[in-house]
């Protein structure tokens, strides 16, 4: 592994570990993420504390905080393997991040955005699934799940040579989902229209 490629992973790891949810509840005076609703700093949480606009702003830029290391990294020309790896140190950021004391969200938002640069019809074909799932189940945690459970097969049938790396981004993502996975299996999982402030994520 070159020194150069340490540097990306750890700039992908600063630029992951920038908490869009919290900062953007603060700019519009909404509460704190991370102690309202599920307590989880992700889209999610701030559309149902705070409406469609914060929200819609979280996502765009937790979707950045992936693309962008990848994609930098892409034109540098870093191999498959290793741009699987910048991609999961963006999404370890969000999920431990440095700036806000190591507790950040699930990393879905992030995930989406280190595998958009393998190209638009892989982009496309994950947000249908994402949008499937939640528009038939209402459950955001199954929708992450399943997309991301889909990724690499869709990788493989597009550009087979970025599977390994999906792989390994997908199953972070799950492992990082399984405490919605328990409370799925049990039933008392919430949906995404839910406002009870109890709600878990």
């Amino acid at each position: 592994m070159t020194p150069m490629i340490l540097t990306l992973m750890l700039l992908a790891y600063l630029l992951g570990s920038i908490s869009s949810a919290v900062l953007i509840s603060k700019l519009f005076r909404l509460p704190d993420p991370r102690t309202t609703g599920s307590n989880n700093p992700g889209a999610t949480n701030v559309l149902r504390t705070g409406g469609k606009l914060p929200a819609a702003l979280v996502l765009l830029f937790d979707i950045l905080k992936g693309t962008i290391p990848v994609w930098g990294s892409y034109f540098l020309g870093v191999e498959p393997f290793y741009l699987g790896l910048i991609g999961i140190c963006a999404c370890l950021g969000h999920i431990y991040p440095l700036f806000f004391g190591f507790k950040g969200g699930k990393a879905v938002a992030t995930a989406l955005g280190t595998m958009m640069p393998i190209g638009l019809d892989l982009t496309g074909l994950l947000l249908a699934s994402w949008v499937l799932v939640l528009a038939i189940t209402g459950y955001s945690s199954l929708a992450a799940i399943i997309t991301v459970g889909l990724a690499p097969v869709f990788t493989w049938f597009i550009k087979p040579m970025y599977t390994l790396p999906v792989l390994m981004l997908s199953l972070l993502i799950i492992a990082r989902h399984h405490q919605n996975i328990a409370r799925l299996l049990r039933g008392n999982e919430s949906r995404v229209w839910d406002k009870d402030k109890n709600l878990k994520e």
